[in-house]
């Protein structure tokens, strides 16, 4: 799905929906640390692995144990990392940077990306047999536009939400405000409209 589009959302509705719900959701953005941390913040290291790691600290893998781990845009991991991720996957094991011993660990991993991972695949930038590891079950997010009458919908509940945030009536939408919601191509998608009606419920002292 496109940014924006709530797939972390979609996510955590599958993590409180299952039989794991009582166990942590571990969320860790790929496109957010360069590969060097994003392989220390998801497998851990031991004290001394490498400069500055002057204590053992546990990965998100770990710290995830019996739940759901959510790799939001897995394809920008770097390819190095694919095949350590590819391992966890097919042998429910760990192990730290720095150490010798691998730990069985019980975790549901969820994915998610905004680009064609098929493409990715071709491109040789996303391992083929990663790929088809984590695509078990595929869902495809559409995009705000896409998702006609759901836009009214997600506008009155940002709308009132954000007004009782703000401590204000939360004010009623218009025909036209409805219409120009429907017409608007939402770029930024649900986060987007939220911002939008964020900034409507603050600023506004009428419907």
């Amino acid at each position: 799905g496109e940014t924006g589009a709530g797939k972390e959302v979609v996510a955590r509705a599958l993590h409180d929906g299952g039989p794991r719900r009582d166990k942590p959701f571990v969320e860790l953005n790929c496109a957010a640390l360069p590969a060097t941390l994003l392989e220390s913040e998801l497998f851990g290291h031991e004290r001394g692995a490498f400069t500055d790691a002057r204590e053992r600290k546990l990965g998100l893998v770990e710290t995830a144990e019996g739940g759901t781990l959510f790799l939001d845009e897995i394809g920008d991991m770097d390819i190095s990392l694919q095949s350590k991720l590819l391992k966890l996957l097919e042998e429910k094991t760990v192990r730290r940077l720095g150490s010798v011993r691998e730990q069985r660990v019980s975790v549901r991993v969820v994915a998610a990306t905004h680009q064609p991972l098929e493409a990715l695949v071709q491109q040789g930038r996303f391992r083929a047999d990663l790929y088809y590891r984590l695509c078990v079950v595929q869902l495809h997010l559409p995009a705000l536009r896409d998702r006609g009458q759901d836009i009214l919908l997600l506008a009155r509940h940002f709308i009132a939400l954000h007004a009782a945030r703000y401590g204000k009536p939360p004010p009623p939408l218009t025909p036209q405000a409805e219409a120009a919601m429907l017409a608007h191509p939402w770029p930024g998608n649900v986060r987007e409209l939220r911002n939008v009606l964020e900034q409507a419920a603050l600023l506004s002292d009428s419907d």
